[in-house]
């Protein structure tokens, strides 16, 4: 009853073994494999994205294979940096600097035009490769002016979380603890929905 999780993100796995290990499966990674080869992200969306990473680590490995991608869409950018979040500025991974270009492109702008997303995609492959789920979760924000909090990572110092009738409402997402973040984030929401359905797939799986 095992689960290959098609990244070496530590918080992603910690937040899929919360939801998914009581259902009696075990998250495995690819560095307990030994190692996978990285997959090249060319898909033009995320969900697209997710699908190919499931899809060849599945076929690698000849296990049921879960994977996910996500990022900031920023509605004055035209979606933007969408797919290329991580590596907007450049380098993969370098927040602070992609957090600076954001600010660079959104400067001067009204708080009425700093509207944004975060979306998370995922996919659970078949060890053949063929899809057996694809989720998405989302949630909606604005794009503050300076850097809110001190928490997690990557863009959410800068999301401000504006959903009406949550706890987290009028917050950032650096600003929230963990399970905060999580009862209202775009992987919290994508990864609840993928635990609803995991039980009908057990079967399957197992």
């Amino acid at each position: 009853m095992e689960l290959l999780l098609a990244s070496g993100n530590a918080k992603k796995l910690r937040e899929l073994r919360e939801l998914i290990e009581e259902l009696g499966i075990t998250i495995l990674t690819p560095g307990d494999l030994g190692g996978l080869a990285q997959t090249v992200e060319d898909r033009p969306d995320f969900a697209g994205n997710a699908a190919k990473k499931a899809s060849e680590a599945a076929l690698a490995t000849g296990m049921w294979t879960l994977a996910d991608d996500s990022g900031l869409e920023v509605d004055a950018l035209d979606g933007a940096p969408g797919v290329l979040s991580a590596r907007f500025a450049g380098q993969h991974g370098d927040d602070a600097a992609n957090n600076r270009l954001l600010l660079e492109k959104l400067h001067g702008l009204p708080t009425e035009q700093r509207g944004a997303r975060f979306i998370c995609a995922l996919a659970l492959a078949r060890p053949d490769g063929t899809l057996a789920a694809e989720i998405e979760g989302s949630a909606r924000g604005l794009i503050l002016e300076e850097p809110r909090g001190s928490g997690d990572f990557g863009y959410d110092p800068l999301f401000l979380f504006t959903e009406p009738g949550h706890a987290a409402s009028g917050k950032s997402f650096a600003s929230l603890t963990p399970l905060e973040k999580t009862a209202v984030s775009h992987r919290g929401r994508a990864l609840r929905k993928l635990a609803s359905l995991l039980p009908t797939l057990v079967t399957a799986i197992t």
